[in-house]
């Protein structure tokens, strides 16, 4: 029996007791409730982009003059494409995204052929611990590598002087934004080719050797061919990331003075007076250039058949290889050590340290060189605390309106038959080409120029914040929701339960874990937003992301290294504290079953 049918299309079901509630439903509800859906988005994505689209398009000030739909053109458009400085960012961006998307492919595919193709041994232990650049802000990366190879003053520079050797590592350049880049976006390919090579058939790469090609022969011209839809998608994806990012052109690119196109949007805010419908015609332009690389993630493999999973079981195998084992295991090891223990180690010695002026290399390991002072001195401003409870607030109303929207819209695409249910799976999916400064820039045309509105309140930044992460959030509940068997409901609908009852009592519980990780998801996010958050907060308002680029730009290191530890220590106690929520709902939904 079709129970979603019977529960949203009014058709009365096969049980003996007529009208029970939940069987029948009056088909203006369904459309309500559609309604209710794509209003709310509209309010989130569609009313935010428009006005930032209308900004654009007007040369009106929102501060002093409100928005104006008249005087609407293209002037603005023709200013920013004669402008050689926005060309300048705009070939910066590419040049910076397209080499670091580079370096993550390399580094991304190199991790997924030893963890899941390779005896490499400790294969475990290198698939958690590269994951762990994806929890770590792109500001504080940037932060962590500004200390460690500022030209002058890094770090690394100061050992290899100390120990003789002239090579200097300078990385407030081009090359230091790509390297950055590439190994911090790694674990995004890393992600997709993985699994991709889990699920190949190792006959064909048999085929292959019994035909005469060598491993490495065998490697190029049939493992990574057929996983190309992975390779791509997780370059794309990369690429579209990185354009999107500020904290790490804020740190490495700016005292270099090599804008991209998110720093320099928001310079254009930040001068006097401000520029705000420059700003928004670079946002649109930036938008637009995202939004085509996603629809060709999309479509570039369309129509081509990579399929290399069949009927037949079959294991992933493991190449055997020998001695050279250990070599990959080095390196898998170095890159660690590079992506995860460097920063590290530099976050905690500017933070401990008194002077971050290195005498010799024994004045290193001294402990009377090292303190409190630094974490003494961020309490001590009253904006430090501000923002910790800010950020916490921001953090619990982004969960809470974007788990309870996400699981709505969630239900509504994948259990039942709604009417309009593609549209508002559409426009779910407009914020994945949005970056997240450009979700700031919206969202400040949106109600910067309305008396009493949501401007300069923590409200808005959770909002923006929501709006920013919807996609995410709902395909990972989607997922949750469409582990669960349409007969579970069925049988609810039977035993007279109506469609709230039946969500209450059966879905929700089932979906208890996705919900709580998708939940605590959106925390973390939140705490970590700092593209969205640069344009949105006041005096009043500021979080932990924005306060912590004040400390960098004011050029105190060591307060700045103090704060990023603060940030990470609780984005780990978080995460940890996610494991825990999500391990004792998926023990209840066992429990309960």
């Amino acid at each position: 029996m079709d129970g979603q049918a019977a529960s949203l299309h009014g058709v009365q079901t096969t049980s003996g007791r007529a009208g029970a509630p939940g069987r029948t439903q009056h088909p203006s509800w369904r459309w309500i409730w559609s309604g209710v859906l794509i209003a709310a988005l509209a309010f989130l994505v569609i009313y935010p982009t428009a006005m930032l689209l209308l900004g654009a398009l007007t040369t009106t000030n929102p501060v002093v003059e409100g928005v104006s739909v008249a005087d609407v053109s293209l002037g603005n458009f023709l200013t920013v494409a004669g402008n050689p400085n926005v060309l300048i960012a705009l070939a910066n961006s590419m040049i910076a995204c397209g080499g670091g998307t580079l370096l993550a492919v390399a580094i991304g595919l190199a991790f997924a052929w030893v963890v899941v193709r390779t005896n490499t041994p400790c294969k475990a232990l290198i698939a958690s611990a590269g994951m762990l650049p994806l929890f770590v802000p792109p500001l504080v990366a940037g932060v962590a590598w500004a200390i460690l190879g500022s030209p002058r003053t890094g770090l690394i520079n100061l050992v290899l002087a100390k120990i003789g050797i002239p090579w200097r590592f300078d990385l407030y350049s081009m090359p230091g934004m790509i390297f950055v880049f590439g190994i911090y976006y790694a674990p995004y390919v890393y992600m997709f080719t993985a699994a991709a090579l889990r699920n190949m058939d190792p006959s064909l790469e048999e085929a292959a050797e019994i035909s005469g090609a060598s491993p490495t022969r065998t490697m190029a011209t049939v493992t990574f061919p057929l996983i190309l839809p992975a390779i791509i998608s997780g370059m794309l994806l990369s690429f579209v990331v990185m354009l999107g990012i500020y904290g790490i052109p804020a740190t490495l690119g700016t005292p270099a003075n090599i804008p991209v196109l998110t720093t320099y949007i928001f310079a254009l805010t930040a001068w006097s007076p401000p520029l705000y419908n420059t700003a928004a015609a670079v946002a649109v332009i930036l938008m637009i250039v995202t939004g085509l690389l996603v629809y060709a993630q999309q479509r570039v493999l369309a129509g081509r058949s990579y399929t290399t999973v069949a009927g037949k079981a079959f294991r992933p195998r493991a190449l055997n290889l020998g001695p050279w084992r250990f070599l990959t295991l080095g390196l898998a090891i170095v890159y660690l050590l590079v992506v995860v223990v460097l920063p590290s180690l530099a976050l905690l010695i500017a933070a401990f340290r008194r002077f971050l002026f290195i005498r010799d290399i024994p004045s290193l390991f001294d402990m009377k060189q090292y303190g409190w002072q630094h974490f003494i001195k961020m309490f001590d401003n009253p904006l430090t605390v501000t923002s910790i409870i800010n950020s916490m607030k921001v953090g619990l109303i982004t969960a809470l309106v974007g788990g309870v929207l996400a699981f709505a819209i969630g239900y509504t695409t994948t259990r039942t038959r709604a009417p309009l249910k593609r549209i508002i799976d559409v426009i779910t999916t407009i914020p994945v080409a949005i970056p997240g400064l450009v979700i700031g820039v919206a969202y400040l045309w949106a109600w910067i120029g309305l008396p009493g509105g949501l401007y300069g309140t923590l409200w808005i930044l959770a909002l923006a914040f929501v709006a920013r992460f919807i996609p995410d959030t709902v395909k990972a509940l989607s997922t949750s929701l469409m582990q669960i068997h349409k007969e579970l409901e069925e049988a609810a609908w039977i035993c007279g339960r109506g469609m709230l009852g039946t969500v209450f009592s059966v879905v929700l519980p089932l979906a208890r874990p996705g919900v709580v990780a998708a939940m605590t998801l959106l925390f973390i996010l939140a705490i970590r937003e700092l593209g969205s958050s640069l344009f949105l907060y006041s005096s009043g308002t500021m979080v932990m992301a924005v306060q912590l680029l004040g400390y960098y730009e004011g050029g105190n290191i060591g307060i700045t290294a103090a704060f990023s530890l603060v940030q990470m220590v609780l984005l780990g106690v978080l995460i940890g504290f996610t494991n825990l929520l999500s391990r004792g709902a998926a023990r209840g939904v066992v429990r309960s079953g």
